[in-house]
């Protein structure tokens, strides 16, 4: 596998190589190449089929080393939204912090036909006593956005890092590396061998990066930090995963809608430049 050729930064200040399975350089980032199948998340890190639940529970250390509980779901729905003609599966997460929903989000994620999955946007609301605070959405094609890789088709030690995304307007701008492969770990939902490291860090922050724990087949199983730059940090650590009964996904699945309803009343020069969200009827059966 040879290593890339040197990359020139484009007008966004951002490049990106990732490396194909069969050892090719694929196009920068901001060339987004093919998504013939996008829907279709098989990648070994960071599967998404619709309906799977992860379920993760920690605690966020705040500056004055106060420990909060902290829990996190994030759903797969049964949705596909099309952003700058590629079709995107809809993530639906909820954060509570001590026992208070603080922020629900929307997230689009495709995977490319060398088995990379990009991350084409976010739409969070952060909340307090359950009001709507904030709503710093970013959108692949808006406002100079553009998507980024969240998982490598073929994640290996020695290959550069990755854009997970480029949102001037809001100053999202995290990338990623590959910082450990073949490790193990055991949290609450199972013990894992050969677990995937990701460092994850955001621009502007210094000695503060994230750390996420890619078990094969499952997905993110543990987050933890290293640095001490970061004003609030989280671990957590995945408790269950399950795949949700037709029911309970068209609850998720509708409870989803009401927060892309919100979305398109709250952020009318980006999320009010996207189509609606819709299915298909074949996404439950990938």
């Amino acid at each position: 596998m040879g290593i890339p050729n040197k990359l020139a930064t484009t007008a966004f200040a951002f490049a990106l190589v990732v490396l194909a399975p069969n050892g090719q350089a694929a196009k920068p980032a901001e060339e987004l190449g093919t998504f013939g199948d996008s829907i279709h998340i098989n990648n070994k890190w960071a599967p998404m089929r619709p309906g799977t639940q992860w379920i993760y529970e920690g605690i966020s250390v705040e500056q004055d080393g106060k420990n909060v509980p902290h829990r996190v779901i994030v759903s797969i729905t049964d949705f596909i939204k099309v952003i700058g003609g590629v079709r995107t599966v809809v993530s639906y997460d909820v954060d509570y912090t001590n026992g208070e929903l603080v922020e629900a989000e929307l997230a689009f994620y495709a995977q490319d036909d060398l088995g990379n999955v990009w991350q084409f946007g976010e739409y969070p609301e952060e909340y307090a006593d359950g009001k709507v605070i904030k709503a710093p959405a970013w959108i692949h094609g808006l406002q100079g956005s553009r998507a980024g890789i969240m998982m490598p088709a073929d994640p290996r030690l020695w290959t550069p890092g990755f854009a997970q995304g480029w949102g001037p307007s809001i100053g999202w701008k995290d990338r990623g590396a590959i910082y450990q492969t073949g490790q193990k770990v055991s949290v609450p939902a199972g013990a894992f061998d050969d677990v995937l490291v990701v460092k994850e860090n955001a621009a502007g922050e210094k000695d503060a990066e994230q750390l996420k724990y890619y078990a094969a087949g499952i997905g993110n199983v543990r987050t933890g930090w290293v640095g001490t730059g970061a004003k609030v940090t989280e671990k957590l650590e995945l408790v269950e995963i399950r795949q949700l009964d037709p029911k309970a996904l068209a609850e998720i699945d509708a409870t989803a809608l009401k927060l892309e309803k919100s979305a398109y009343q709250r952020s009318k020069q980006v999320y009010g430049k996207t189509k609606p969200a819709f299915s298909d009827g074949k996404a439950r059966t990938q």
